[in-house]
């Protein structure tokens, strides 16, 4: 077992911590970063497609780090570590999105990993590790208190999510007569994996096993998010590598800014806005946010909300409670709150049990104070479907928070259902949409859409109030990679664009002069003796060929074509019976001519 130890005086103190001051319903195009090569020696080169994949031994005088998942992509992160005879894991988490580059993934059999250190709980860092359960891992999994509790409720999510699609795929493939689909992993397996978690606090130097000893330090991403020091120890020689994970951006609602760390050997940070900066006034949330709520109850509607549960839905609950203590509302002061949606609910429950660890002095002065920042009066919550379904019979106007935050699934999609068609209600979107979404879709203006099979029109106002990025810009990284005190041996640019990545090694170069190296998948590095010995896998995944890429691109003018006809049918509803007779067999005609 872990034992905590004394920390060891560094050689320069910390920089001070200054004044303190977002995920979604992923896509069902997952691919796991997690693929099985037979163990043997291949000797063969990356021109044809492979890359030498060498059998790992158990000890050994190796110290040796491997980019497994996130080199040259923004999702799936994964670094493989071997040092001090053991087989360790920082983060192990789900690619979500495209593939760009071939990822053979882990080396080595699950059951040979020793432990896993992880960032924080979000799914594109922790979302396979059901998946490493399911397939024999039976170590430990260190984490922040905060990552333990969410990882408790996102991995469960997550395994509902896999088995609710392998359901569906199946019962479409089944009359398709195509084979059965295996979920990437069930519930069972997150279960498993949420057993072998360990929590710790943040500041304490942990003693693993021999050899190794890490530190969690608040990088003020997400509640219980952390960068990983560790030290690796190997016939004497002690190297230290940080882990960047998502470092957060400054004056975030609730949570910490970051803190920095000053000494390290190696650095692993990621480079998600590594060639972005954020905009330098930062919006007034609640005024905006206010300024909605009034003029939609003025019109006798609800503000429905499509949120992500975890970190954004937080954000809007500690907005309103503002709003409500300052009594900014004063003619609408008791108007209620609906948060409907068992994740968040439970996920705000961990942000309430941890607010010690994890609260900016803004919000811990309330805490202090007596006041909970998260809860206020005329907030309630549903957890059943019978719940959720009595909101949408509530006259008075209302707000309602729900799940999932691009509309793509969840309990929001009816709440869209009763409210999109009337123009009186708004829909108040928080977070990013991505492309294909229906939120997306209703951000950029369509007016007609289907729910449950229904045609819907959009008569609703759509508004969007951007929140504070959970990310930090490229400012922000430098700044973290500048309070490195201590020589840096080299720094790995990770959890990127493929572009950025290179292009954020380059800036940290000039800046820093530090030797930088952006890796591809399954790069690896000698820590002992700071060289590349495998330079990773830059093979694009195939690409489609160009008359697939064009037919592709017809069948989207197709469809497209399609939706014009159906919002031409919308618009002429008010047409004569005889006009309506003449347009449908006009499309009927058409109809049959391609059905031939």
């Amino acid at each position: 077992m872990a034992q905590i130890t004394e920390p060891e005086p560094e050689p320069y103190p910390c920089p001070p911590r200054k004044a303190p001051k977002i995920g979604p319903r992923f896509s069902a195009f997952i691919r796991g970063i997690f693929y099985h090569f037979p163990w043997k020696e291949r000797d063969v080169s990356l021109e044809k497609g492979w890359y030498n994949i060498r059998k790992v031994k158990k000890g050994g005088e190796t110290m040796k780090l491997t980019f497994i998942g996130a080199a040259h992509e923004v999702t799936g992160s994964c670094h493989f570590l071997q040092a001090a005879g053991k087989n360790i894991l920082i983060d192990c988490g789900m690619e979500q999105g495209p593939d760009l580059y071939e990822n053979p993934g882990l080396p080595i059999p699950e059951k040979d990993i020793d432990y896993v250190f992880l960032t924080h709980a979000h799914i594109d860092h922790s979302g396979m590790l059901p998946r490493l359960a399911k397939n024999g891992f039976k170590g430990q999994i260190f984490s922040t208190f905060a990552t333990a509790g969410l990882c408790n409720i996102m991995l469960r999510d997550s395994a509902h999510i896999q088995e609710f699609e392998a359901e569906w795929r199946n019962r479409k493939g089944r009359r398709a007569g195509q084979p059965e689909y295996e979920p990437v992993y069930v519930m069972q397996d997150a279960l498993d994996a949420i057993e072998l978690l360990v929590p710790c606090q943040y500041g304490e130097r942990i003693t693993i096993c021999d050899g190794i000893q890490i530190r969690f330090t608040d990088v003020g991403h997400l509640l219980g998010s952390a960068s990983i020091e560790v030290w690796t120890t190997e016939n004497g020689v002690t190297k230290k590598i940080v882990f960047s994970g998502d470092v957060g951006n400054l004056d975030q609602p609730i949570i910490k800014d970051p803190t920095y760390t000053d000494a390290a050997d190696y650095v692993v940070v990621e480079s998600t806005y590594g060639n972005r900066v954020h905009t330098a006034e930062k919006p007034d949330y609640i005024g905006e946010f206010t300024r909605i709520l009034k003029e939609t109850f003025g019109r006798g509607g609800n503000v429905v909300i499509p949120s992500f549960a975890v970190g954004r839905t937080q954000e809007m609950l500690y907005f309103i409670r503002e709003i409500k203590e300052k009594n900014l509302l004063p003619e609408y002061e008791d108007f209620d709150v609906y948060l409907d949606s068992p994740l968040a609910i439970e996920a705000t429950k961990v942000f309430t049990m941890n607010m010690r660890d994890c609260f900016d002095e803004e919000a811990m002065a309330l805490v202090n104070s007596g006041v909970n920042p998260l809860v206020f009066p005329g907030l309630h919550t549903s957890t059943t479907s019978d719940d959720s379904k009595m909101i949408n019979f509530i006259e008075k106007p209302k707000v309602i928070i729900s799940a999932s935050g691009m509309c793509d699934a969840g309990r929001i999609r009816h709440h869209l259902k009763h409210n999109l068609w009337r123009p009186e209600c708004t829909v108040l979107f928080v977070g990013y949409q991505a492309n294909g979404t229906l939120g997306r879709r209703l951000l950029e203006g369509e007016k007609n859409i289907k729910l449950f099979g229904e045609p819907i029109e959009v008569h609703a106002r759509i508004e969007s109030l951007h929140g504070v990025s959970g990310h930090a810009d490229m400012n922000g990284l430098l700044k973290w990679i500048g309070a490195f005190r201590t020589p840096v041996e080299r720094v790995f640019v990770v959890h990127g664009e493929d572009s950025v990545t290179e292009e954020f090694a380059q800036t940290i170069t000039e800046k820093f002069g530090y030797s930088t190296w952006a890796p591809y998948p399954c790069c690896e590095a000698d820590l002992l003796t700071n060289q590349i010995v495998n330079e990773g896998v830059r093979i694009p995944v195939k690409a489609k060929k160009p008359a697939q890429r064009r037919a592709d691109s017809a069948f989207d003018r197709l469809v497209a074509a399609g939706k014009r006809l159906l919002d031409v049918i919308y618009r002429n509803e008010g047409l004569s019976n005889k006009d309506k007779a003449k347009f449908e067999t006009q499309i009927n005609n058409l109809a049959d001519k391609w059905e031939e």
